[in-house]
Formats: structure tokens, sequence, C-alpha cells
């Protein structure tokens, strides 16, 4: 029986050490964790339990059956973050270079199947070369077989990808799937085709770091959603985010002890508006003063900077935030701004995480880029994303709330719950200025009365209270108080229920 177990203990290590000391050596040389080392800082120590630890590769082309090395190259299993259970694959780059094989895709699928089954959230860190091409189709099939499970956990249990090596062809495409996907600076990179192949077809000479890097697609592509500087942060902010979110889309996202006043008023707020109407101010400021301990977990912070997508804590509860950005394009919604926020209101609406929307909007950025790029469909994205969801929803309106822009940004009219207004709001079809232009377009060459046409729109329609009039605006509140009116106004929606009418599924134009 002891040399069993010793056997055991033996095959164990062996498995343990992936692709061997050398390797293990170059991975850390290159600044980089092993799979193993990354599933130990994510978890809570000690509760990882592993599958599939002896599963080897079957392949026999070009000379692989003398090549079998235990786990083939992905390590699976389950544990604890926070006390909470998830699934967990990560890919060791140091077997095979983390090149997926149809062996490989069956573990990564087990775990993708039990974690549907059992309500639980799945995180994949991704450090993979690609395709194994010795095995051929039955790696592309691998490939299929896990977008697939990609697709049908969508919406049923959170899934975060996080790339911490190299991502390319059709290795992109699960991650791309998956609800959040962050990157690591300087290690990690994402493209379909990379620059070998682009230099072949286009002629474009470009580095793999500029083609795929973590800033391309945290600034440009909007393809990832967050970067680190290194494998141990990642890791960190990955238990931070996975402590904010619900197990599955039957639960409810955790309650954590909190240690604010939900009645804390903040008479700074009163003094957040500038007098200048086209005077900026920072939006983040307003989200920081309002939610528990001024904790707040942006998502996507260095794309489409003019309106800002988050989580924070109201009463120890997850509420997820989306707000204007006036320090950017003066908060104007466009076509990428409409995008971020419209993909984040929809995964709250799964999850049955509730919205709060702080709104500064001047309107839809005008200009032929934006029109001939469809902004007309993006901005449609956004309205239906904020009209289909039933979770519960508050909406704030600091400052400018004009034309239709007024009515994306979960207006009333778009079964919005609690709407709040500053008393410096103005919402009306357009600025003053604009709407006199037209209303008196045969008196633009007197500036005098220009200026009194002016004022009286002004006095008429650039405040709070004819919407408030019309019940558009459930309350003109003090800024400073805007904590305890929001904190109050989710409470009261905690047993809200709220059915769409049946269908298979929406058509939201993509």
């Amino acid at each position: 029986m002891k040399d069993i177990l010793q056997k055991l203990e033996q095959r164990r290590d062996v498995a343990r050490l992936g692709g061997g000391e050398k390797r293990i050596a170059s991975q850390h040389a290159k600044g980089k964790l092993t799979a193993r080392e990354r599933i130990e800082l994510l978890l809570d120590e000690g509760s990882f339990e592993e599958f599939d630890m002896f599963k080897a590769h079957r392949c026999t082309d070009f000379g692989m059956e003398k090549q079998q090395i235990a786990g083939d190259g992905v390590v699976t299993g389950w544990g604890t973050i926070n006390g909470r259970m998830v699934y967990v694959f990560s890919q060791d780059f140091t077997v095979f270079g983390g090149s997926l094989s149809e062996t490989h895709a069956e573990k990564i699928c087990k775990i993708m199947d039990m974690a549907v089954q059992n309500g639980a959230p799945v995180i994949g860190l991704n450090d993979s070369g690609g395709a194994r091409i010795q095995e051929g189709v039955a790696s592309l099939a691998g490939y299929a077989d896990v977008f697939q499970r990609n697709i049908m956990a969508s919406g049923v249990v959170p899934q975060i990808s996080v790339i911490m090596g190299p991502c390319a062809g059709g290795a992109v495409y699960s991650p791309a799937m998956t609800d959040f996907i962050f990157m690591v600076r300087d290690s990690s990179y994402m493209f379909v085709t990379g620059p070998d192949v682009v230099k072949t077809v286009t002629n474009e000479v470009v580095t793999a770091e500029e083609l795929g890097g973590a800033s391309t697609h945290t600034r440009k592509s909007s393809v990832a959603d967050g970067a680190f500087d290194n494998d141990v942060e990642a890791m960190v902010e990955v238990r931070r985010l996975v402590d904010m979110l619900p197990l599955n889309n039957r639960a409810k996202s955790p309650v954590r002890p909190f240690f604010d006043d939900p009645g804390r008023p903040d008479h700074s707020l009163d003094t957040l508006i500038p007098d200048n109407p086209n005077t900026p101010y920072d939006m983040k400021e307003l989200i920081l003063k309002v939610a528990d301990e001024a904790d707040f977990y942006e998502i996507q912070a260095d794309f489409a900077k003019n309106i800002i997508t988050g989580f924070i804590r109201l009463e120890g509860r997850t509420i997820g935030v989306v707000a204007n950005q006036p320090m950017v394009l003066a908060g104007c919604l466009d076509i990428d701004s409409s995008r971020k926020a419209a993909r984040f209101v929809r995964f709250c609406d799964a999850f049955e995480i509730p919205i709060l929307t702080f709104v500064d909007v001047p309107g839809f950025l005008p200009g032929t880029g934006q029109e001939h790029g469809g902004v007309i469909k993006h901005g449609a994205k956004l309205l239906f994303a904020y009209g289909e969801a039933t979770v519960p929803k508050v909406t704030v309106i600091t400052r400018k709330a004009y034309g239709g822009a007024y009515d994306v940004m979960a207006s009333k009219h778009l079964r919005g719950d609690f709407n709040y207004a500053w008393p410096t709001a103005e919402i009306a079809v357009m600025g003053a200025k604009g709407a006199v232009e037209i209303l008196y377009r045969s008196e633009l060459n007197d500036p005098d009365k220009i200026a009194k046409r002016t004022q009286d729109y002004e006095d008429r329609f650039a405040n709070p209270f004819v919407a408030a009039e019309k019940g558009f605006i459930d309350d003109v509140i003090m800024p400073h108080s805007t904590r305890k009116r929001v904190c109050r106004s989710f409470a009261s929606l905690r047993n809200k229920k709220l059915e769409n009418p049946w269908k298979k599924h929406d058509n939201i134009p993509l």
C-alpha cells in the first residue's frame, strides 16, 4: 500500500512540474507566473480541487506519442474566492506552449459544463500559442466545443477571461464571448492574425504589442475591459471583481459588511456643478462620494472616457453605475460610449444587478464621422439595453439632459423606477442658444432681442421643474442628500418584479 501511495505522490509531483524546471525558469524569466502559481494567488488558500491532472493527449502523428505530459497544457478545477465557489482553467505555457489539443479542450469543456450545472462563475487564465498544429482539425473542433459552451453559459454564470500571454487565431474568440476580459501589460496580446501574416497580406509592418497589446485593446478596440501591470495584480483585481458579482443569474450579489452611514450627507456636492453651464467637472467625484467607503471598480476605464461604467456598493450591495463624464467631449454620447454602456447595462440586467445612472448629457456627438459610422444604430443599442432591463433603475440628472440623449439615459419613459434631478438640472429638447436660433430665426440680426429670447427660454426650460410637473421626474433633490435618496430608493426596490413579454430572444440593433 505504501508503495502505491508513494507512486501516486511521485506522479503528482511530475504532473505539477508541467513542462519541467527549465521551462518554468523560462516562464519566470519573462516576468510571468506558472499556471499553478496563478491559481494559488487567485483562489483562497488550500481551496483548489483539481480535475484531470493525469489526462494526456491522444495524438500519434509527428512523433507526438513520445511526448506525453500529464495535464496536457491546462490546469482545471474549482475552488473558492472569499468562500464562494468558482471554476477555473489555467493554460500552462510550459507544456507545448499552452497549445490547445482535443484533450486540452475536453478538460476546459468539463469544468464549464459543471459551472453551468452548479451555478458558479468560470475564470479562464489564457496563456496559449493557439491550436496544436500536430492535431489539425481535432484541435479546431476542440475550440468550437469551447465556443459553444461560452455561448450556453452567457447570461447564466459570469465568465471572466484573463489574457496572461499570447492569445492568437481561434483562441481569441472564446475570451471575446465572455463577460469581462483583462490583460497584463507588456506580456499579453490578442489578435486574429499575427504580425507576420499581416506583413505578408497587407504589407503593414507592426509589432505584436501595437497589433494586439493591452494598450491597443483597452484604448482603441475596446476588446479588453482593463489591464494590469503584472500577474499578481491581475489575480488580486479579479478576486475583487468576483466579490462584486452574483454566482449565477438566479443568485443575488453578495452582501458585504459596510461601515458607511446610508444617510450620510455630503455638502461638497452642493457646489460640484460650476456656475458656468459649459464648464466641465469630474463625475467620478460624485460616484465616489455616493459609494460605500468611496470604493468604485471601474470597467473599461481607458475606452470611451465620455461615459463611465463600473460597480459600487450601496448598503453593502452591488450596484452597476453608468455616468456621463463632462470632462470628456462634454459628456456627449457617441458610437463608442453607446456600445460600452449598452454592453455593461445588459450584463447588469442579466445578473440582476441594479443600475444607477448619473446624467449630464448635451446630446449625441454631431459629425459625418459619427453618422457614417452608424451612430443611429449604436445609440439605439444603449436605448434598447435600458428599455429591456427589468432590474431596479435609479437615475439622477445633475445638469444637462438634452434631446434624444435625455430619453436614452434611463429616463422615466424607459421604465426608470426612481428618476431624480438636482436643482441645477436642465431638461429640454436642446440648449437655449440653439432653440432660440430655430424659434426666432427672423430676429437673428438683433442681438438684444436674441439675448432676451435666450434668457426667457432658459427661465422656462433650463430647470428640472417642467419635467417634474409632468411626472417625468419623481423629485428634485438636494445634491448633498444624493447618497441617502439613492440608498433608500434601491432598498425599496429589492423585491421588484417585472417581466418582459415571452420571446425566444430579442433582436438588439447590432
